[in-house]
């Protein structure tokens, strides 16, 4: 898969190297605002081809697909530019929180016969896939709650995630993965409700909620940008015990604790570059060996999750349907 990046953006540096490193990834190309910014990260990172613009970008016709890092408010904008361009896509989480443009964003994919996945790259670690796997096989007994945890403070008051015209805010930012994570144990909520703390420019700095699945599964999560450094946990907890996953969105050390009546004991889990597994999994997505692992079911519960928790939110905290 030859591969572009559209935007010079910082999360870049944690997926270039796996991008290098992978034997079915080529980084041919990054594409900036300006042709002096492209030059200078492409030397700087050692990319082939150096575009002055996002269009020049997708114009290329040795770019099979682009990875997009932009601010929240132009990924379905330029992924469906993308994608009309006849390029395969991996976009930046979240996608959106407009379910709406989620669905015109996975139309447009449709159309073009290309791939649409969105960039959540803990789905991919081992960790994850074995977390998902014990819940799964009973290890906890019956899944009764989910706590999930994420924030760290911002103070860049200029920062793209304290800007209300860039989609910014905390639970856009981090509290996106609480919910993919909650979701990927329990399903699709029927109900949540949440409450925020709005911060100087606007945007959520802290937000909790209460997510409600059938069968009575409940999840609590919080993030923040006004709050300390926290990774996680994510919990799972059943009717006869625990999983805790101390890192589960950067899967630093991963492990997994559990913890029944009779003891406790941690489960050590292979680091991978999550990243590389992301972009492997695209690329042989493309090539017919594998289905994405995020698909559009998935993006669309994730935003239709997130517009009901900020609707609740607006309105005082009270419950909001799905």
């Amino acid at each position: 898969m030859r591969l572009g990046i559209l935007s010079t953006a910082n999360i870049n540096r944690k997926v270039i190297p796996g991008a290098k490193e992978s034997p079915v990834v080529d980084l041919v190309a990054v594409a900036s605002r300006s042709q002096e910014a492209a030059d200078t990260y492409a030397r700087e990172w050692e990319i082939p081809t150096a575009h002055g613009s996002y269009e020049t970008l997708l114009e290329d016709p040795n770019v099979d697909a682009v990875y997009i890092s932009l601010p929240n408010s132009l990924h379905v904008e330029w992924s469906v530019r993308a994608l009309e361009a006849g390029k395969h896509v991996l976009c930046e989480k979240p996608l959106d929180r407009r379910p709406e443009e989620v669905e015109r964003a996975f139309d447009t994919a449709g159309r073009a016969g290309r791939i649409l996945m969105e960039a959540f790259m803990y789905r991919h670690h081992p960790q994850t896939k074995r977390l998902k796997q014990l819940v799964d096989e009973g290890a906890i007994g019956e899944l009764r709650l989910i706590r999930a945890s994420f924030s760290f403070p911002l103070d860049d008051m200029q920062n793209v995630r304290a800007l209300p015209e860039l989609d910014g805010g905390g639970l856009m930012d981090v509290g996106c993965y609480c919910v993919s994570g909650s979701r990927m144990l329990a399903g699709e909520p029927a109900t949540v409700s949440g409450r925020q703390v709005l911060g100087p420019t606007g945007v959520d700095f802290r937000f909790v909620g209460t997510l409600v699945f059938p069968g009575d599964v409940l999840a609590a999560i919080d993030c923040g940008l006004d709050l300390p450094d926290r990774g996680g946990p994510l919990e799972a907890i059943g009717s006869e015990g625990t999983l805790r996953v101390e890192s589960p969105w950067h899967c630093v050390d991963p492990g997994i604790e559990l913890m029944r009546a009779e003891g406790a004991e941690r489960i050590a889990i292979e680091d991978v570059d999550k990243y590389r597994l992301e972009l492997e999994n695209l690329a042989r997505a493309i090539r017919g060996e594998e289905p994405p692992l995020l698909r559009r079911e998935d993006a669309l519960g994730q935003a239709r999750t997130i517009e009901a928790l900020y609707r609740s939110a607006e309105a005082g905290g009270g419950p909001v349907a799905l």
